[in-house]
């Protein structure tokens, strides 16, 4: 039925050892057969819960912004004219890639990476002044969003002040030089064996929260710096005001500290599969897998490009093709957060420039916006797309299962039903699954369907379908 995992008693349950870290716990996951449908649900978490999800954030979807290709000027003040814009289609948190400045020394291209910073407690000129910033957060927030920034704790750039000023802030290799574990050339590896350097890195977050009031911090590759550092970050930020905290990780453990965390892996094997590379029943067997490691309060985020991936990878149509629209489906309904890179909704269909100047080409009229303002506002008003452990998610049995990827999420009274024909085929599909029953409306169309009298389903190809009841 599902992949590789072909026989099934009515109740089975998994036992995992996770020893990836500190405060270890066995995790606990059972998968519920009935009626032919797969319910995840934990039973246990493998990790104490030390902190609570700000509220907002449940039923929020997070849209990537990156300042410099935005807009021909490549600045604060530019972003904010798409505001508005951006509200109409239903877009709730605004995660801005980093706005520190970049260093000079080993830059890469003419303008460098955002990601090789030369001061945490100032804004890259290039965006714009500390100010600027300031009136463009209280603007967004005014105007109902919520602000995160990018985070970059495990290295600066080679020029960071603190090298100077704080050499003992690095590690050193044998030759006493500073350096950077991973081979990447513009950047240099923080030491958090130094006390200092903990307590400067909590203060300069600390910064951003008291003189900007932003909402939360996505934190690049989180799984770099210890847990025990972002422990203690976060329980000293969230008493100043309780934030939002995504990490980019798929370490289960971080989920100690961190909301929300990357679907690398979703994002990898689609991508497979659409080369040939895997089978479907590989593919789900991804989701039962996710549901097996992470606790059952992990929000995890879905997605179908970010700025690596557009940037080094391809547009989401160089690797998905025509399959790109239902897996941003998939992204919006799915159990977790959505998130929507700049330009996606145009849709943009070229790679953006890393390191150089590389405007994004807008449009009068962004074709895809009536299609992500459908899905975020379905999401925000309705409870059963909640990212919250409540909230149950299973996959659904049909005669079409090695082609049709169909999974219904359910909160109390509310049902939403979601059908993705991932094949180039025309699909004459019927449910096998008992969970399947009763009047449902078609999101997208508007038109009523009563599976209880009849029990089929046609999909065209790569065709997708958002039912509600």
């Amino acid at each position: 039925m599902i992949g590789t995992l072909n026989v099934f008693i009515n109740r089975r349950k998994f036992t995992q050892d996770k020893a990836i870290g500190p405060s270890l716990h066995v995790f606990h996951s059972e998968m519920i057969f009935s009626n032919a449908s797969v319910y995840f649900y934990s039973s246990k978490s493998h990790m104490s819960a030390l902190f609570k999800p700000v509220e907002w954030s449940y039923q929020t979807n997070i849209y990537e912004v990156n300042v410099r290709q935005y807009t021909p000027e490549g600045t604060f003040k530019a972003f904010a004219k798409h505001l508005p814009r951006l509200k109409g289609m239903g877009v709730e948190t605004l995660w801005f890639m980093p706005i520190t400045p970049i260093s000079l020394a080993a830059r890469l291209g003419s303008l460098g990476s955002y990601y090789s910073c030369s001061d945490y407690t100032s804004t890259n000129p290039e965006f714009g002044s500390l100010d600027d910033f300031r009136n463009l957060v209280k603007k967004a927030q005014t105007s109902g969003f919520k602000v995160i920034i990018d985070w970059v704790a495990n290295h600066t750039g080679h020029d960071h002040h603190w090298t100077k000023d704080y050499p003992e802030y690095y590690l050193k290799n044998e030759k006493g030089e500073f350096y950077d574990s991973h081979g990447w050339q513009d950047v240099i590896d923080l030491n958090y064996y130094n006390s200092g350097l903990r307590s400067a890195m909590i203060d300069a977050m600390k910064f951003w929260v008291e003189e900007c009031n932003v909402d939360g911090f996505r934190c690049d590759m989180a799984h770099l710096v210890p847990l025990d550092f972002w422990r203690e970050a976060r329980t000293q930020l969230d008493a100043i005001k309780p934030l939002f905290w995504l990490a980019e990780t798929e370490m289960p453990i971080y989920h100690e500290v961190f909301d929300a965390s990357y679907t690398w892996t979703w994002m990898h094997k689609t991508n497979d599969f659409i080369k040939g590379k895997i089978t479907f029943g590989d593919l789900k067997n991804v989701l039962i897998d996710e549901t097996v490691r992470f606790p059952s309060r992990a929000m995890r985020l879905w997605f179908t490009s970010n700025h690596d991936e557009n940037s080094w990878n391809g547009t989401e149509y160089e690797k998905y093709g025509d399959a790109a629209k239902p897996l941003a489906v998939f992204s919006a309904t799915y159990r977790g957060i959505p998130l929507i890179y700049s330009g996606q909704e145009l849709p943009n269909q070229k790679r953006l420039k890393f390191f150089d100047k590389d405007s994004i080409e807008w449009k009068e009229e962004c074709a895809l916006e009536p299609f992500y303002k459908t899905l975020l506002n379905l999401r925000k008003k309705n409870a059963a797309l909640a990212a919250r452990a409540e909230t149950e998610c299973f996959l659904l049995s049909t005669n079409v299962e090695q082609q049709v990827l169909a999974f219904m999420r359910k909160r109390d009274a509310n049902y939403v039903l979601v059908l993705l024909n991932m094949s180039a085929n025309e699909i004459a599909g019927t449910f096998t699954d008992q969970n399947v029953n009763g009047k449902f409306k078609d999101v997208l169309s508007g038109k009523q369907v009563d599976f209880s009298k009849d029990r089929s389903f046609q999909l065209r190809p790569w065709d997708y379908g958002v039912y509600v009841k």
